[in-house]
């Protein structure tokens, strides 16, 4: 293959390249994750004050809050809703608690067709795991070096 020739075929390749990547507008993703969340986040506040005008105490009322956005979020993953907020909200769905339970579900949904043991129970935490893994993870080097912190007394 002559130069010419092969350079030619990197510039038909690098046009199907711009021509098939997508193209992505940050400000207007953001502003749609700052939407999606702080719409999630209003209908926790929205049940939390429910829940406290219900006569719940400040934390029953957290727990109820949580419980309820982690069963809309499964019904909605369930529905195949969730992904379609997820992809025109990104990460304003994945950083409140309903991401987490998407998250989880999403799997469980995916692989109930290969059992419960090698199916759900296998691929359960395939999205969550590495979440789960490196928040324990990261809380306990935190929780260390706050230890450290005070026991030398600069905390």
């Amino acid at each position: 293959m002559t130069d010419i020739a092969k350079q030619k075929k990197q510039q038909e390749y690098q046009e199907y390249v711009k021509r098939v990547t997508p193209t992505h507008n940050l400000l207007l993703n953001m502003v749609k994750a700052f939407v999606t969340g702080g719409a999630i986040c209003v209908l926790g506040q929205l049940i939390l004050n429910w829940c406290e005008r219900m006569g719940l105490e400040k934390d029953a009322a957290g727990a109820w809050c949580s419980l309820g956005l982690v069963l809309l979020s499964v019904l909605l993953t369930g529905a195949n809703v969730y992904q379609k907020l997820a992809k025109f909200g990104g990460a304003g769905t994945l950083v409140p608690i309903t991401g987490f339970a998407n998250s989880v579900a999403s799997p469980a949904i995916e692989y109930k067709k290969e059992g419960q043991v090698f199916g759900i129970g296998c691929k359960i935490f395939t999205i969550a795991g590495p979440v789960i893994l490196y928040g324990v993870l990261t809380s306990w080097l935190l929780g260390f070096v706050y230890l450290v912190l005070k026991m030398t007394g600069v905390v």
